[in-house]
């Protein structure tokens, strides 16, 4: 008989430089949690993941390593094993370790935690599969969850324009990068022991933080961006280096509000507002108000489109086509480095709110998110509503902490009341003589 071929899928921009990075110490993880009204139940929750994991197939998908091209293909592994959850989350992902999953699946009491591989989706796909599966563990349990509002039905064929590489399909003629600063304020630490990842959050109410951000004319992200690089520069002005550098954040747009789209892939480009010490200082007022005309100047379809179809024509290079995987990935590593660590103080990424059915809203209390570390020691910044809720999340493997505090501590005198979560552990005071 005729041996069939398993299918393969081509990664697209994103996944390919995600999938080149990756290391043993080091792989671009983030993770989405929910917590529930009432306790977990295990087996319900390992037959939701079982229907989403089919109806969603781009997330049940394995690496494999060609001659010259990382790819996908269908992995015929047993579902992941539903984890108890870790103290020190979004650790590493190894290809041919778990099966070779991509995905992994965390309970504790009543929290349900999704982790995934940046190769695989954005925070845009993500949240979409995360939203159907709480959808199917809720039916699971017996609870009328009808489709609509983000929730697909479960008994459906996968919809292939979900897994359409969006880069390709809307690259145009014009190429163009994003201008950006190649060298910036690293707001360098301590680094921790390996496997140790600190996780900050602070919960507020959103309609604060919305009065807050409208008093001083700009949107939340411009508001949390705004407070995040004067937090660094003062950090940087402390520090008394020999040479101050710019301050410059790494905050991913989404590009399906510009170019329309079914993807659950990877689909945003990163923009870089940035201040630099060496022109003068800066009050609070003027970086809101930097990083709100820079996102509104930089991010439009003219200019994304340029930068999409710049990193496509990148990707098809026919030099960069015939150099083998084994040395085209240190190269990656290098580019990364150069392009991705570099011209970057630190990340902020706001997904936006987490909409639920209002079936679904009586069952899910609260919703986290959690960006993984860098591939430096320094702190990175997630902001994710539910409800009237934002949850506030600094994640990174730097010992210090002064940035989150200092953060939080505005937020309050602002009067805007903020509950704070860490795993940190508490510093033991040294013994007396």
């Amino acid at each position: 008989m005729e041996k069939q071929k398993t299918p393969w899928y081509r990664m697209d921009n994103a996944s390919f430089m995600y999938s080149s990075i990756q290391r043993e110490e080091y792989s671009a993880i983030y993770r989405f949690s929910a917590v529930m009204s009432e306790e977990v139940d295990k087996m319900a929750l390992e037959r939701a993941i079982e229907r989403t994991l089919r109806r969603f197939p781009g997330f049940a998908v394995r690496i494999r390593r060609g001659m010259f091209w990382h790819y996908f293909e269908p992995n015929p592994a047993p579902i992941p094993a539903l984890r108890e959850d870790v103290e020190h989350p979004c650790r590493p992902i190894r290809f041919k370790e778990g099966d070779g999953w991509l995905v992994r699946f965390y309970l504790y009491r009543r929290r349900i935690s999704v982790e995934v591989f940046h190769a695989l989706a954005d925070g845009y796909g993500s949240m979409h599969f995360f939203r159907n599966l709480l959808a199917e563990y809720l039916r699971q349990l017996g609870h009328d969850i009808p489709p609509g509002e983000g929730v697909e039905d479960m008994d459906a064929e996968p919809d292939p324009e979900e897994w359409e590489d969006a880069y390709l399909r809307h690259a145009g003629r014009a190429s163009r990068g994003v201008p950006i600063i190649k060298r910036a304020y690293q707001n360098p630490g301590t680094p921790e022991p390996f496997f140790t990842f600190h996780v900050t959050m602070g919960f507020a109410p959103l309609d604060r933080i919305l009065e807050a951000a409208r008093a001083c004319g700009v949107s939340i992200t411009e508001y949390f961006a705004g407070l995040f690089m004067f937090l660094l520069l003062e950090k940087q002005c402390r520090e008394r280096p020999i040479r101050e550098r710019p301050v410059a954040l790494g905050i991913p747009v989404n590009l399906r509000s510009y170019f329309p789209t079914k993807t659950l892939r990877n689909f945003i480009m990163n923009l870089q507002p940035a201040a630099d010490p060496s022109l003068g200082e800066y009050d609070l007022e003027q970086l809101m108000s930097l990083v709100r005309h820079y996102m509104r100047l930089n991010a439009t379809p003219q200019l994304l489109g340029a930068a999409l179809t710049r990193g496509v024509r990148l990707q098809y290079m026919p030099a960069l086509q015939i150099i083998p995987s084994i040395l085209k990935d240190p190269i990656m590593g290098l580019s990364y480095s150069m392009m991705g660590v570099k011209p970057y103080t630190a990340t902020y990424t706001n997904p936006g709110a987490f909409h639920v059915s209002e079936e679904m809203r009586p069952h899910i209390a609260s919703v986290e998110a959690i960006l993984g570390q860098a591939t430096v020691p320094r702190p990175n910044l997630t902001t994710l509503s539910y409800g009237n809720t934002m949850c506030i999340t600094f994640s990174g493997t730097q010992r210090e902490n002064d940035i989150e505090r200092e953060f939080f501590r505005f937020l309050v005198r602002e009067g805007i009341p903020v509950r704070v979560e860490s795993n940190r552990r508490e510093e033991k005071p040294c013994p007396t003589a």
